[in-house]
């Protein structure tokens, strides 16, 4: 690896199958991109709270992912995690609990990316990353979207599901997203041409994209 400045750590296509125990708890920026990771978890790296506002790990084998016990990221605003081969992502129960506290489960978190994996479904719990804006989904095999699937996803404004399986979408599915501003459909199996869903939705400069879908 190698550093770019004092806050920007690059290790990216450098063979690597493990995030370096090495990596300093003081870089804003991690790119560990390209490499043959197959398990990340957030307490990797060593203890304590990262200042990473930033994480790359865009094509590695990541199988299975679970970010549950991320309290030590607190400042972390994008994860990248397109290209790897992920079947299941656990963020924790699909509700917050009653009293509303989270844990410090990834509070800075905007920005969450898993395009070219393998889920077959939204991942449970987004509602947990209460500042989620974008979540990128395309290149997957999602098949359906749930009544909870963006339960509690009050700040979320971008999701792409491009180039999925989708043939159904629960008519609520998007009731609770009043900041939605970007819907991207295209490249699924939707046989309806416009989901009553987004009909009903009437948001202000909602952007929704379909084509290239069953009809």
């Amino acid at each position: 690896c190698w550093w770019d400045g004092d806050f920007s750590v690059n290790c990216s296509s450098t063979g690597i199958s493990a995030v370096p125990e090495a990596l300093s708890q003081t870089a804003v920026m991690a790119d560990l991109s390209y490499n043959s990771i197959k398990r990340f978890t957030c307490a990797d790296g060593g203890s304590g709270d990262w200042m990473l506002k930033h994480l790359n790990l865009s094509d590695n084998l990541i199988s299975e992912l679970s970010l549950t016990t991320c309290t030590n990221l607190p400042l972390l605003e994008t994860l990248n995690l397109n290209g790897n081969a992920i079947q299941a992502l656990t963020l924790g129960p699909p509700t917050p609990p009653e009293d509303g506290q989270v844990d410090g489960l990834l509070p800075a978190l905007k920005v969450l990316s898993l395009e070219r994996n393998h889920l077959n479904r939204v991942p449970r719990g987004l509602g947990l990353l209460q500042s989620l804006q974008t979540l990128r989904l395309a290149s997957n095999g999602v098949r359906q979207l749930g009544l909870s699937d963006f339960q509690n996803c009050s700040q979320l404004k971008d999701i792409d599901l491009q180039n999925n399986k989708l043939t159904e979408i629960h008519p609520a599915a998007f009731r609770d997203l009043s900041k939605l501003q970007v819907v991207d459909l295209r490249e699924n199996a939707l046989a309806t041409p416009l989901p009553q869903i987004l009909i009903s939705l009437n948001f202000f400069r909602l952007e929704v994209a379909l084509s290239d879908n069953a009809w």
